[in-house]
């Protein structure tokens, strides 16, 4: 490795902030500068549609470090502005306010940006994604009593959305254009209760439904028409229809660009001198033996202590298993592991999905576990996550018997 005097992280997020944070933890004694487009210190993006969007958690608890903390460990921190070009061969990033900076290593954690709807209306005023504090400050400001609220999409964040609505007295609508809730990342065997769930506490669910436009009166949205013809009125629309990794500087700058960037077990990137963390990193897993993008708030929270450690000259790989979670109504759970769908054979439950306590399997054709996710039953995680990680095939009569200890599979 040359000489390593600088190294400059683009991405003001979770996983940018970290970088930073674990460059000056691992002992790094250069010049760190900090990227960020937004005006706020790196913060955690799970609360804005959970707590912090019910009003139940200011945005102080989701800030990693207040910005005092930058400047105490000696980090440049550019708030409120953008990377707009790297230029591999000179290391270099070009900044909008006309600035370059020069790197000696590089780390991208630019996230992900908000998908939309190729939808008549969608560019009106109160149509809203999800993605800053703003966007939560603005969705929140449609909640209360004698309030409707349309959403397109039933995912994650779709359904976190609803769920803090309607504890806002909130009228909610959800559109969703599959059969079920959540179907690609639970299958059929779990959607279902999060269906059963949402409808229990009110929600209008709408589902194997297309959205045609969005409805709209001197520019200001006021519903959605779906498909068949069905008028739904609305005070404010929510698109909820996923994300897409930010990777238009990594690809013209020249890395290797496939869902994501592609990085290796270390998330090194095609560049030597650039390094990959977060949604964005298309990640050769080590354990798993495939690569994997998610856009957890596991890997943006782990990965850079990973990619610092090889940045510095260390032989480290990134095996950290995905894992997220979610809070809605009285719900809540946690899910390690990767079971896409199309890479399990079956499901196993432990417990009563009616009840909504269980523990629920995705296992491969081997009786392998690919995946577990606890509703409503804790102190799981751990103790599954050795197994998935050895890749033992297990007993599924045993799995499912909730008398048998983890340990014992």
């Amino acid at each position: 490795m040359g000489t390593l005097n600088h190294v400059v992280v683009i991405g003001g997020g979770l996983a940018g902030g970290k970088t930073a944070e674990a460059l000056r933890a691992q002992g790094f004694e250069g010049t760190v500068t900090l990227v960020a487009a937004e005006n706020h210190p790196p913060y955690e993006r799970p609360p804005l549609s959970k707590a912090y969007l019910m009003g139940t958690a200011p945005f102080a608890e989701a800030v990693l470090h207040p910005e005092d903390w930058y400047r105490e460990n000696s980090i440049d921190l550019h708030l409120g502005t953008r990377a707009e070009s790297i230029d591999l061969g000179a290391h270099a990033v070009g900044l909008d306010d006309g600035g370059s900076l020069h790197y000696d290593k590089l780390v991208l954690a630019t996230g992900s940006v908000p998908r939309r709807l190729p939808l008549p209306g969608a560019d009106a005023a109160g149509v809203h994604t999800l993605r800053t504090v703003e966007d939560s400050d603005a969705i929140r400001s449609i909640f209360g009593q004698g309030r409707r609220l349309a959403i397109i999409g039933a995912g994650w964040i779709g359904l976190e959305v609803a769920a803090a609505a309607r504890a806002g007295g909130t009228d909610v609508t959800v559109i969703e254009a599959a059969d079920l809730p959540l179907l690609t990342v639970l299958g059929p065997e779990l959607a279902t209760v999060f269906a059963d769930l949402h409808r229990d506490h009110g929600v209008d669910l709408r589902l194997a439904a297309r959205t045609a436009e969005i409805t709209t009166t001197d520019g200001k949205a006021t519903g959605v028409r779906l498909e068949d013809g069905t008028a739904i009125e609305a005070d404010g629309i929510v698109i909820g229809v996923g994300v897409a990794p930010d990777v238009a500087l990594a690809q013209a700058a020249g890395l290797t660009v496939d869902n994501g960037v592609l990085v290796d077990a270390s998330l090194r990137s095609s560049d030597r001198d650039v390094y990959v963390v977060g949604d964005i990193a298309n990640h050769d897993h080590p354990g798993l033996g495939m690569r994997v993008r998610v856009e957890h708030w596991a890997n943006a929270l782990h990965q850079p202590a990973a990619a610092v450690a090889s940045l510095l000259g260390g032989d480290a790989a990134y095996s950290g298993l995905p894992y997220f979670y979610s809070d809605q109504y009285d719900l809540g759970m946690e899910y390690i592991g990767h079971a896409p769908r199309g890479s399990y054979e079956r499901v196993v439950v432990r417990g009563d999905p009616e009840k909504r306590e269980f523990v629920s399997f995705w296992l491969d054709g081997a009786n392998r576990i690919k995946a577990a996710m606890n509703v409503n039953v804790w102190d799981v995680v751990d103790q599954v996550k050795p197994i998935i990680a050895a890749g033992r095939a297990v007993d599924p009569e045993r799995l499912a018997d909730p008398g048998v200890a983890y340990a014992d599979l």
